[in-house]
């Protein structure tokens, strides 16, 4: 029996939140990371390594100071030193712990809504599966193909990418004709990938996993 061979894979937990995603979670984590490693540092300093505005990295400072989880000291040059206090400990460990278990979550449900949907193109004879959309939700379709072996995944549609391939995949800059479907895994423009896929191969052989929240317009 021919076995699918297993592809090199790039996808990876953090073990920390990334405070670009715009999380006050994520925030505070890398927050309480930076002063932890120690260091007197400006707030102006403090917001580019967190990758956010001066005013909510005072802001989130504040906070944090009025909870107990920091200690401030204003040092020469507009500066301060600050400090995590034991609450602060505790509460960078409890935060990191919940977005562990909120990835970790986010991944048995993008891997089961992913198999379902290759499963379907295997009820319905679709054979030959392309992706629309790089990054973790692609990842994670690569590993459920894994499990639908009557489901080929032939590449990648990722208009605009300057690479060959992604997670053993083909980048594709169209669809192509000899394609049976289409599942969307672009986690950053989702919407729009799925209106540009409408007027290039119709509602039918579009598969969307409800994770996205993509309403279709359409029946199928």
């Amino acid at each position: 029996m021919n076995e699918k061979a297993a592809p090199t894979l790039s996808f990876s937990f953090q073990s920390e939140p990334d405070p670009s995603q715009g999380s006050e979670a994520a925030a505070t984590v890398h927050l309480f990371t930076e002063i932890e490693q120690g260091g007197v540092v400006s707030q102006e300093s403090l917001a580019a390594r967190l990758g956010i505005a001066v005013g909510l990295t005072n802001a989130y400072i504040k906070r944090c100071v009025r909870k107990g989880y920091i200690k401030m000291q204003k040092v020469p040059a507009r500066r301060y030193a600050y400090f995590l206090t034991p609450t602060g400990f505790a509460e960078k460990a409890s935060l990191t712990a919940e977005y562990l278990s909120h990835s970790f979550s986010f991944f048995r449900r993008a891997r089961n809504q992913c198999h379902d949907q290759l499963a379907l193109c295997a009820k319905r004879g679709w054979k030959r599966v392309i992706l629309a959309g790089t990054g973790e939700l692609a990842e994670i379709a690569v590993l459920s193909a894994m499990e639908v072996p009557e489901v080929t995944l032939t590449g990648i549609l990722a208009p605009g990418k300057n690479v060959s391939h992604f997670a053993g995949l083909p980048v594709l800059s169209e669809c192509g004709r000899e394609v049976d479907a289409v599942l969307i895994t672009d986690t950053a423009r989702p919407h729009e990938t799925y209106e540009r896929l409408r007027e290039l191969i119709g509602e039918e052989r579009i598969l969307l996993v409800p994770l996205l929240h993509i309403v279709r317009k359409g029946r199928v």
